[in-house]
């Protein structure tokens, strides 16, 4: 298996490590997760992976290094680690919203021995729980280190190829998204606690209800609605919710979101 570091281990690169750490495809040993702060490397250290406060030492021993970190803070680090991710079959991957492939090329096009096969990533923290949504772009790339890469990712989720043009929006709707997701999870737990529910047992059901109908629609294929036809009885109660959640703006709400999340 490939060596793999992990640069920055806040809640994105901590979630990308847990999830390749448990994901049993790797070694631990293999995983060198890189960050200034102990607080942060102390669990991964807990669950066998290679801890350093030292990016360059990182980046110098890994096969595929991931640069996970705030984006304005993306062009200080691959300054830092450009003098070795050069020559090779190294591959780079920086995951940070907004940052272009040709500023990465920029920053790391004069590497000695030549720039390494660079790709743009956004996953979600779901990687933790072996559940992202990822989107991959090759900047520079052959169809083999695309291959090579989408795997590593595919260990914590599902991966999509995809083009520079539609990485906002993807982020928008899948990483920004589990935000979204969640707000939907609370409203509707606060619903069933109006409803005479417990908050843990509201919660519980809400959870319960959501991994169903992704269960249902993952399994069946089809589009929503045609599932949606099959609990919207004439004159039922699913119809009459569905209407009021409409007429109070639900899907013009959550179209809305994500466009304002692909504005910013």
């Amino acid at each position: 298996m490939k060596k793999i570091a992990i640069i920055g281990a806040g809640a994105m690169g901590g979630s990308l490590a847990e999830g390749l750490l448990g994901s049993g495809q790797f070694a631990p040993k293999d995983i060198t997760v890189a960050d200034p702060s102990a607080g942060r490397l102390e669990p991964l250290a807990a669950q066998g992976a290679t801890v350093t406060t030292d990016n360059v030492q990182a980046a110098a021993g890994a096969d595929v290094v991931m640069v996970v970190v705030k984006p304005w803070v993306v062009e200080k680090v691959l300054r830092q680690i450009a003098p070795v991710l050069g020559g090779g079959s190294r591959m780079l991957v920086v995951v940070a919203a907004g940052v272009g492939g040709a500023d990465v090329m920029a920053w790391v096009g004069e590497c000695p021995g030549g720039a390494p096969a660079t790709f743009l990533a956004i996953p979600n923290i779901a990687a933790a729980r072996q559940c992202s949504m990822t989107f991959v772009v090759p900047v520079a790339a052959t169809e083999g280190q695309t291959a090579a890469v989408s795997s590593v990712f595919g260990a914590v989720g599902h991966t999509i190829v995809t083009e520079e043009r539609l990485l906002a929006a993807g982020t928008t709707l899948a990483s920004c998204g589990i935000a979204y997701a969640m707000r939907y999870v609370r409203a509707a737990a606060e619903g069933g606690v109006e409803l005479g529910f417990r908050a843990d047992e509201a919660t519980a059901i809400v959870l319960q209800t959501v991994r169903g109908a992704v269960e249902l629609l993952q399994a069946g294929g089809g589009h929503p609605e045609a599932a949606i036809d099959k609990v919207t009885t004439p004159g039922g109660v699913t119809i009459r919710g569905l209407n009021e959640m409409e007429h109070a703006g639900f899907t013009s709400a959550v179209i809305r979101g994500l466009k304002a999340g692909l504005k910013a």
